[in-house]
């Protein structure tokens, strides 16, 4: 690691995180945080270095890696599964001792609620219906205040169902696992996990950046259509298909508070503003190259 770089933090180095901390590794001193050892071992040898703190637990006299040249500190991890705040980001925050230049927090498009199938923008406000979507309106009021206090240029990436490789629903679709008929079937979005990398290096290197950012592909629909896309692309049968009525009564209650939602998430900011050329703006050619990596 080349001497003199300025540090970035990823916090929650997942599926997202261990490829932004790849494509940012050449430019910066990256570090990163998970919960476990276990995972920590695993991105060490990859050449991150890595220190485990599990957030829900924090040991007395803990501390992060950070260093006086904090160019940004990303925070991917998800909030705790119960509850109406974020504790795990509440902890983490006591923590960061060391103000970074840019905070960027990942967050999720949930926070808008249902709007019956209408358009959202950064100016709509926020309706969670949901604990889990409440969570993350209470976590990014949290770091706007965290970071207006210490002056830190704040981002807030809205991110809606992430997909790429080995995050698509082959399982479900060779498990013949019905889908809602898509006359029943709410309008939803995503982006793949290329271009929320992107998103998340853009908020770090684009010094105007900053405020809330929606990251989607920009194509809005059914999670009905997109499994008919992945089983056509994977050669696979189309899923069977039963009503919302029938699906009220067999789906998890957490596919259902999915379904009970239905936007549609403008991504122009993101596309202006935040400087990101999306390379999976066709959802299709994004499940292909998806299929292919995986293989």
């Amino acid at each position: 690691m080349p001497d003199g770089l300025p540090h970035v933090l990823i916090a929650g180095c997942g599926y997202v995180g261990q490829r932004l901390a790849l494509r940012l590794r050449d430019r910066f001193e990256v570090a990163a945080l998970v919960r476990t050892s276990e995972k920590a071992t695993a991105l060490e040898r990859q050449g991150i270095k890595t220190i485990a703190i599990d957030l829900d637990r924090v040991r007395l006299g803990a501390s992060l890696p950070e260093r006086l040249d904090q160019e940004a500190i990303v925070y991917l991890a998800p909030p705790p599964n119960a509850g109406e705040s974020d504790l795990r980001l509440d902890r983490f925050l006591h923590l960061a001792i060391v103000p970074p230049k840019a905070f960027v927090y990942m967050s999720t498009t949930g926070v808008y609620g249902d709007t019956d199938g209408a358009f959202v923008d950064e100016s709509t406000a926020v309706q969670p219906r949901t604990e889990r979507a409440r969570r993350r309106v209470s976590a990014e009021e949290m770091t706007r205040v965290w970071c207006t206090e210490r002056r830190v240029r704040r981002v807030v990436l809205r991110v809606p169902g992430i997909y790429g490789p080995g995050r698509l629903p082959l399982d479900r679709l060779k498990q013949r696992e019905p889908v809602v008929c898509p006359e029943d079937a709410g309008i939803t979005n995503r982006i793949h996990v290329d271009d929320l990398v992107t998103a998340c290096e853009q908020a770090v290197l684009n010094k105007e950046a900053r405020g809330v950012y929606n990251v989607t592909d920009g194509h809005s629909i059914s999670s009905t259509a997109f499994f008919d896309a992945v089983a056509k692309a994977a050669g696979l049968p189309a899923p069977p298909r039963v009503s919302m009525e029938e699906a009220q009564l067999t789906f998890s209650p957490e596919r259902l508070s999915f379904l009970n939602e239905s936007r549609r998430v403008g991504n122009e900011r993101m596309l202006k503003h935040l400087g990101v050329t999306l390379k999976y703006a066709d959802f299709e050619a994004g499940i292909r190259a998806s299929l292919n990596q995986a293989g």
